[in-house]
């Protein structure tokens, strides 16, 4: 039995060096192994073959059987093109090509057998078909040809006539060789308990499968394999985690929890705030250390949770630090803290890049001395210099903008590590949270704070603007400020901030008689916080902004977002953009502006914003639309290993299942050193090695 792993794809009949550097670099493909896990994306019934005369230019693929009467040339230089054309005697078609003409003519005889295989369309009047696949027919049996494996495959490997059908041929090379089974990868009792395919005959099917039932069973099996292995992952690491780590025990809720709850809590807890409290003293008195994720749409009221998290810290003699993505956020959460603790005994700090001198040294040695009850900052506050005299409980807003390596500074604060809760106002479907947080425990915060009316959200065409300026004044009249949101995407950076610039002057000439404010990230700090204190501050009526403003300001008096070009934003961000208004008792409005020409997808997205204001709801239509890799913004951010042939959108349910199979496995085997589950914890480990494993530290 060979490792095809260790097997270098040059050597692989029909690659070589050439070939091989450009499946290194296009693909990623270095080994034996690597191709055969290239999986094709989709399948075309290749046993039927269609007469001439019963095609048109509509057909998605046909196969016909034939010969070239003849070839001729057109065109000069680059314009150069080869048509033979081909009959089979009930009509003609036109095959054409772009490339390698000299190369085709010696390669393809006229007046011989061959079966061809392509895509029609209509040029001139005439049926073409481009660059199409062609074999010999004598070496063809069409009623074992099954269905054909597509490939996806880049322009450049293209040119390098590593098409579909090149990567089928290498594939088929490839198997031909494997003469005895692989060795397997799922121990034997899963695979008769759950009648999955052995993974020889599943790597066989996935490529080249004779009937869709064979293909459902080869998906399935890799499928549930790739997922398993990521939620055993999760799973065997939170309970090592829990076996090495003991929690600091808050044992009591004391004085100044009591305190803040009858005297200082500005209004009645909801039933969810509740609830999650409760789930927070359970853990934090479990002698655990507590993981936590706080999910909760923006204004669903998660600060106060976490303020009454770590008053518990406090009444246990505990210091508790809470931290924040962007400075403006940590004063943000500063002020607010310090409003709602008003007249308590308990000292706040606030540590940020520009908190520099004597009042830094201040802060340091408070916090040294246990003076600091509560410090709130950036991630200036995990640097080194700064040091607790007891850590309890650390909150971390926003959690998918600070770095793995950034979080793993905090357990380092302290022997026994502190309880950790994580917060994030973007809601993240069941079936992601258990897979990117599969370690944390989840919390929701499902309803808003009483007094709080849904935003109420249009879709406007941009040849109404009168209307829309119309409702902006009348707005701003009204004492309310008014946001407007332009696209900025990496790829056209330059043109978005023009058509901010040009936004913001064209704003300027239609409100002459207002203050307004603009702020985008290219922007130096100093001058996006002069800017954005402006429309804090209630100076401006109006800002105008890129994204940068989706995170957390907290503007009450806003209450009109007008997002532009709404049609190049996804459903998560459009949801996060709009809970920026909605801050008070007054209703707010979010205006989506797109052109008249729409895509079916950008239709939906839109139509989905119009309908719903609830977060998840939105969260699981856009796993669905866009799929999970750029949910987080940062690609699969928690998934340890790629997924081939899984997809989290839509292999929800199979993920459930997966998940209670690798948990009884962690349950039932916690040291790792059942026989029967060898083969597991081996597969395991060797999916560590190729990939860099950061779920350990999240």
């Amino acid at each position: 039995m060979f490792d095809l792993s260790t097997q270098d794809i040059t050597y692989l009949p029909g690659v070589g060096p050439q070939r091989a550097a450009i499946l290194n670099k296009e693909l990623g493909i270095y080994s034996l192994h690597d191709l055969l896990y290239y999986f094709p994306y989709k399948y075309v019934d290749r046993s039927r073959l269609y007469y001439i005369h019963e095609i048109d230019g509509n057909m998605p693929y046909i196969q016909l059987k034939g010969e070239i009467l003849s070839f001729e040339t057109f065109g000069e230089g680059r314009q150069r093109r080869l048509v033979g054309h081909f009959s089979d005697g009930t009509g003609v078609v036109d095959l054409v090509w772009f490339q390698g003409i000299k190369f085709l003519i010696n390669k393809y005889k006229v007046h011989q057998e061959y079966i061809i295989f392509g895509k029609p369309t209509v040029f001139n009047g005439r049926i073409n078909i481009a660059h199409p696949d062609i074999d010999n027919a004598s070496e063809l049996t069409l009623s074992t040809m099954g269905l054909q494996p597509y490939y996806n495959t880049t322009e450049k490997m293209k040119r390098s006539f590593l098409n579909s059908h090149a990567i089928e041929k290498l594939t088929e090379t490839l198997l031909s060789r494997i003469t005895s089974p692989l060795e397997e990868t799922l121990s034997k009792k899963i695979l008769e308990e759950h009648h999955l395919m052995p993974l020889t005959d599943a790597l066989r099917n996935i490529h080249f499968p004779k009937n869709p039932e064979l293909l459902r069973k080869a998906q399935l099996r890799l499928k549930f394999e790739e997922l398993f292995y990521v939620q055993l992952n999760i799973l065997r690491y939170s309970k090592d985690r829990q076996r090495k780590y003991r929690g600091f025990i808050f044992s009591k809720v004391g004085n100044v929890f009591n305190t803040f709850y009858h005297d200082n809590l500005p209004f009645e807890l909801t039933g969810a705030q509740k609830r999650v409290i409760k789930e927070i003293r359970k853990d934090v008195g479990s002698g655990r250390q507590m993981n936590r994720l706080l999910q909760g749409d923006v204004g669903s009221g998660k600060t106060l949770v976490a303020l009454m998290s770590m008053l518990m810290a406090i009444d246990n003699g505990f210091q508790a630090c809470m931290m924040a993505p962007t400075e403006i956020l940590a004063n943000q959460h500063y002020e607010t803290v310090r409003q709602l603790l008003f007249g308590m005994d308990v000292r706040v700090g606030l540590l940020t890049g520009s908190v520099k001198g004597k009042k830094r040294q201040e802060i340091l040695s408070g916090l040294l001395t246990g003076d600091i009850h509560v410090l709130i900052g950036t991630h200036a506050v995990i640097e080194d210099t700064v040091n607790f005299s007891s850590l309890g409980l650390v909150v971390i807003d926003e959690q998918h903008r600070f770095g793995v390596a950034q979080r793993a500074k905090l357990w380092n604060k302290n022997v026994t590590p502190p309880h950790v809760l994580v917060m994030t106002a973007t809601p993240i479907p069941r079936t992601l949270a258990m897979t990117l947080y599969g370690d944390l425990d989840v919390s929701v915060i499902d309803e808003l704070p009483p007094g709080r009316k849904p935003i109420e959200t249009r879709h406007q065409f941009d040849n109404r603007r009168e209307s829309l300026y119309a409702f902006i004044k009348k707005q701003i009249e009204e004492g309310h400020q008014v946001y407007v949101v332009y696209p900025l995407i990496k790829e056209s950076e330059k043109m978005d901030i023009k058509n901010l610039e040009e936004g913001y002057i064209h704003i300027c000439e239609v409100f002459p008689d207002y203050k307004i404010c603009k702020v985008h990230g290219k922007m130096k700090a100093t001058e996006k916080d002069e800017e954005m204190q402006r429309f804090v501050s209630g100076e401006a009526q109006i800002m105008v902004a890129t994204t940068v403003i989706e995170v957390g300001v907290n503007v009450p008096n806003a209450s009109v977002m007008v997002i532009e070009n709404a049609e190049r934003f996804g459903l998560s961000q459009l949801h996060q953009l709009r809970g920026r208004v909605g801050r008070g008792a007054e209703q707010s409005y979010c205006i989506l502006v797109t052109n008249y020409k729409l895509t079916e997808d950008t239709r939906k997205r839109l139509e989905i914003m119009v309908r719903t204001n609830d977060g998840f709801e939105i969260a699981e239509a856009d796993l669905k639309l866009r799929g999970p890799g750029d949910l987080e913004g940062t690609q699969q951010s928690g998934i340890a290993f790629d997924l081939k042939i899984a997809d989290i959108a839509r292999d929800g349910q199979l993920l459930q299942y997966v998940r209670e199979i690798a948990q009884n496995i962690v349950d039932n085997d916690p040291e790792s050193t059942s026989s029967e589950n060898q083969i597991l914890w081996n597969q395991l480990k060797k999916l560590r090695k190729t990939n860099v494993n950061w779920a350990s530290i999240s």
